[in-house]
């Protein structure tokens, strides 16, 4: 029953997306609802899945198995490709999130006023690539999805976004578009390196697979083969398979997204409508790092223990430069862009300790990322959509004019800065925890990821300080438009809010999910 919900999570947004494009335009009205209907159905089949997960398994649960594709090769045997979906410890916090920052977005998308149909058939498109991607099995099944998810989010952007919305959207299609090529490359190789054991000898041939489970066992590796972990094989002078973790490494920091290669995301954030934002934030910079943990890190962990302080300092350099930038900004909405790329640091900071603290904050890091940054991009679309501005300067002392909506603000905010109780705190603590005990690299490294932390409460602080508080000094234009939360902002605030402080209170939630996973991977190094 459960595998059958696992692949609803991907054709029921399939579904929801075709009936939005078959109803007539008479039935206008009717599109948003079907989008939030089918967005709550997923969360409650996630929900339902949540339940039924059984923690002390660390491997894949509710296992859903189709041949798809079987292609001879020849004298080199067979390649195959199947339909593979199932959930463990590393993928069950990424399904919950996705379930709901996607409910989050359909219902924040009713402000959504030109061509709802193609948009919110588009929305629908996107829910279904995301679930597909975390709940693949089968690594080509993970990059159809991984790519499939660029076509919704380039239109998304460039037809509802801001005046620069064309230029954002073409910068992240092809920033994302270069780090899939790397991906592809190490897809290719890795699977014509192992045997499936499965079907080799029923069909009396090597069967190349893509399946995560065959890739991840060494004893599957061709001995004669570039990417076999004994092999001596070299690409451009490095050891091929740390080569290969080379092109993970930065196909999957473009998406999360590390320094040097954030640039696009500023532009997109900025010019993306606010929903869209929200998904964006809160889903899909979270493929980056779970992709490059479940490849990455599984399948090649003896290349990911080489490559220690490169992933360490990647992170330490986006959560400085990050927070740096965020400080600089005057645009309110720039300034979370550029928190995002400075928190996202942690989760690189947390892989890199190879530790159960390191590892498992990353994955709390990413989780609670995706409800604070969901959050904040929810709190500048609220302003904006009242006054068309979200210059930070345009704006002082507005806490009496908007009560509720500055408690929302500063839980947002200090929940992002790591204050305790609050689910920011938990994933910052783990990956420091694990960054100071790990050998790998010296305790220096983790003391400036801890820095990150201090600069986010500075501009965080500032920004509220200087929005919120003191004599009410706002633009004369903007005083009538200043109103309180509506009930459907109330509603999206409210619920978000609740789970950054149950999280924060109670992260076993989550770490009961991820222990025996995590615990597996760490056998592997």
């Amino acid at each position: 029953m459960n595998s059958i919900l696992l692949s609803t999570l991907i054709f029921l947004p399939l579904v929801g997306s075709l009936l939005i494009l078959l109803l007539p335009d008479s039935f206008r009205n009717s599109y948003k609802w079907i989008a939030v209907v089918v967005s709550i159905l997923n969360l409650l089949n996630v929900l339902a899945i949540y339940t039924a997960f059984d923690v002390t398994k660390s491997g894949y649960q509710f296992i859903q198995h189709t041949e798809w594709i079987r292609l001879k090769l020849g004298t080199l045997g067979y390649v195959s490709v199947d339909f593979l979906l199932g959930i463990d410890g590393m993928s069950m916090p990424m399904v919950l999130l996705s379930g709901i920052v996607m409910c989050i977005g359909a219902v924040a998308s009713f402000t959504i006023r030109q061509r709802q149909k193609a948009y919110f058939a588009l929305y629908c498109l996107l829910s279904a690539s995301v679930m597909g991607a975390f709940i693949s099995v089968d690594f080509f099944l993970f990059f159809l999805f991984f790519e499939f998810m660029l076509l919704p989010m380039y239109f998304l952007i460039a037809i509802w976004g801001g005046e620069r919305r064309e230029y954002a959207a073409l910068k992240f299609f092809i920033y994302t578009l270069v780090g899939s090529v790397f991906i592809l490359i190490v897809m290719i190789g890795l699977s014509m390196s192992v045997a499936d054991p499965f079907f080799s000898d029923e069909l009396g041939a090597i069967v190349h697979s893509f399946d995560f489970r065959v890739l991840a066992n060494e004893a599957n590796y061709l001995p004669d083969r570039l990417l076999h972990p004994d092999s001596t094989a070299t690409i451009l002078g490095m050891p091929a398979r740390e080569f290969m973790f080379m092109l993970l490494f930065i196909g999957f920091g473009i998406k999360l997204p590390m320094v040097p290669f954030h640039t696009w995301l500023p532009d997109a954030h900025v010019e993306a409508p606010t929903a869209v934002s929200v998904v964006l934030a809160g889903v899909l910079l979270k493929i980056g790092g779970y992709g490059f943990l479940r490849i990455g890190y599984e399948l090649m962990p003896d290349a990911a223990y080489q490559f220690t302080y490169w992933v360490a300092g990647a992170g330490v350099i986006s959560i400085i430069y990050g927070a740096l930038n965020a400080l600089a900004q005057t645009d309110l909405k720039k300034m979370v862009a550029y928190s995002s790329v400075s928190h996202m640091g942690f989760v690189f900071l947390g892989f890199a300790s190879v530790t159960s603290e390191g590892i498992s904050g990353g994955i709390y890091q990413m989780f609670s990322h995706g409800l604070l940054s969901a959050m904040l991009f929810l709190i500048v679309g609220v302003i904006y959509d009242r006054t068309h501005s979200r210059q930070i300067a345009d704006f002082q002392g507005i806490f009496g004019k908007m009560p509720l909506y500055t408690l929302m603000v500063a839980i947002a905010f200090f929940g992002s800065l790591g204050l305790p109780a609050l689910s920011g705190f938990i994933g910052e603590f783990f990956t420091l925890m694990g960054a100071f005990q790990t050998h790998l690299f010296p305790s220096w490294v983790a003391l400036l990821g801890a820095l990150g932390i201090v600069l986010s409460a500075v501009y965080f602080l500032w920004t509220f300080q200087r929005m919120f508080l003191g004599e009410f000094k706002t633009k004369s234009e903007f005083v009538e438009k200043l109103t309180d939360l509506d009930n459907r902002e109330m509603i999206l605030l409210f619920s978000l809010a609740l789970l950054v402080i149950t999280f924060g209170i109670f992260p076993n939630l989550l770490f009961d999910i991820t222990n025996e996973t995590v615990s597996y991977l760490l056998t592997r190094f």
